[in-house]
């Protein structure tokens, strides 16, 4: 149950995009149509996995002062091979997603899972929380895409959807329009889950890397003791 427990936490519970709010700026720029934002949630999955797995099973050898910066070099390489491969396989995909398929680098999520679960776990448990957390980001994407592509373009896919075609919501392609669906994809989430997605204690400063710089973890650790 441990084990299904970290796959599934990615859907709902701990989803990225919808309850963690990382990812912001891939979820909103390459969610005007679903194939798009489908290989976007592809990508980021593959590096995910292999940056989780590869980050766990140096975790011992990596020295702690310097882990953010192997981190980046360890996910940069795997972001190349994936972009090398799109724009060998798949040039219209790798032309669409454009600066936002090397961008993944920078992808909150990515450096987020290595630095609070990876470096502290198994590989196997590792690699379940990158698949797990790659799902949930690629159906959050693929989601909010098909919302806006249908409503904005009025197809999905690519193909055209009778009546909408002729009828569709130009804003919702747009800035406005994707804000609009992530706000309430947000306040589903928070319906389905009753509010309970992620416990409010699970957002303390001990889960920061810059915690012990800053002396708020201390600061927090004093207080916890006061009470």
């Amino acid at each position: 149950m441990k084990k299904l427990s970290i796959l599934l936490k990615g859907i709902i519970k701990e989803n990225p995009v919808l309850v963690l709010v990382l990812g912001t700026c891939p979820t909103l720029a390459t969610t005007t149509q679903a194939s798009n934002a489908l290989g976007m949630g592809l990508a980021a999955t593959v590096v995910l996995l292999c940056s989780n797995v590869c980050i766990s099973a140096l975790r011992k050898v990596i020295p702690d002062k310097v882990r953010i910066p192997c981190y980046i070099v360890l996910i940069a390489g795997f972001v190349t091979i994936v972009q090398m491969i799109v724009k060998a396989y798949a040039p219209a995909l790798d032309s669409a997603l454009g600066i936002y398929l090397p961008l993944i680098v920078v992808n909150c999520i990515i450096l987020g899972r290595a630095e609070m679960f990876a470096n502290k776990n198994t590989v196997g448990d590792s690699a379940l929380d990158a698949i797990g957390m790659g799902i949930g980001f690629t159906l959050t994407l693929f989601v909010m895409s098909s919302i806006r592509e249908i409503l904005g373009n009025g197809t999905w896919y690519g193909m055209p959807i009778p009546f909408l075609k002729d009828n569709s919501i130009a804003i919702f392609t747009m800035a406005p329009g994707g804000f609009a669906v992530f706000g309430c994809l947000i306040a589903l989430v928070n319906k389905i889950s009753k509010g309970r997605a992620i416990k409010k204690k699970e957002f303390g400063c001990s889960g920061c890397p810059s915690a012990a710089v800053c002396g708020k973890l201390d600061a927090g650790r004093e207080e916890a003791q006061d009470k």
